[in-house]
């Protein structure tokens, strides 16, 4: 075994053993183990039925039996799961965009967008980061993963990508106009805690690290371009 493969052996370890360092243990999750689904609340049962197959969403419905006895008629929606990705330069700025979409007013947010069907999460990162960012990354930490809602099965998962290069153009879907908008962590939080941005799955995580410290000195590491 070479040196250089013993030390990435070592720090392997230490990552997985270190109770103390979350940010870390989640950088090895996301680089080499296999990302799971979280599991939802309320998830739609077997013998549910899709009674509506739309562009978008679907509708299940089943008989759920009441706590008298009674049954009543439940549905949920079902949705393709989301990527967004938060990527970092080497000097530490961070990319977020503005973006137009038909429809909607301005929004602030990360690069990203919905998982094709049958698309590996990680891969579906990277190819949202690639055409609306036109970058590419060495390392990818899965921030977080979860269902904004009890009533839509659908999982958002948030990923931070470091070690970036630009390698191409923005390649944008006929509905979607992007304008990349370089900040730093600062403005990150203060444009992240306003009304048009929509990754509103982290917007807890700033606001706790604007309230204590401790979490304020994770989310610097977690966005240090250095640290992996």
């Amino acid at each position: 075994m070479t040196t250089k493969r013993k030390e990435s052996d070592d720090r392997r370890k230490r990552m997985v053993a270190d109770p103390v360092s979350p940010v870390l243990s989640i950088a090895f999750k996301s680089k080499f183990m296999e990302i799971n689904r979280p599991k939802s609340k309320q998830p739609i049962p077997d013998n549910a039925k899709k009674v509506f197959d739309g562009a978008l969403f679907d509708v299940y419905q089943w008989e759920q039996e009441m706590f008298d006895g009674t049954k009543a008629t439940f549905e949920k929606l079902k949705r393709p799961d989301t990527v967004i990705v938060f990527p970092v330069l080497d000097d530490g700025t961070i990319l977020l965009t503005e973006q137009e979409q038909p429809g909607k007013e301005p929004f602030m947010g990360a690069a990203g967008g919905r998982v094709d069907d049958g698309e590996d999460i990680l891969e579906a990162a990277k190819r949202e980061l690639l055409e609306e960012t036109g970058y590419e990354a060495t390392d990818y930490i899965l921030w977080d993963a979860q269902h904004p809602t009890s009533k839509i099965d659908w999982v958002v998962y948030t990923f931070i990508a470091k070690g970036l290069k630009k390698v191409a153009d923005l390649n944008l879907d006929a509905g979607e106009k992007i304008v990349l908008k370089p900040v730093n962590l600062d403005e990150f939080i203060d444009v992240a805690v306003s009304k048009n941005f929509v990754e509103k799955e982290i917007i807890p995580k700033l606001y706790e690290a604007k309230l204590y410290p401790e979490k304020m000195e994770e989310l610097k590491k977690l966005f240090n371009s250095k640290q992996i």
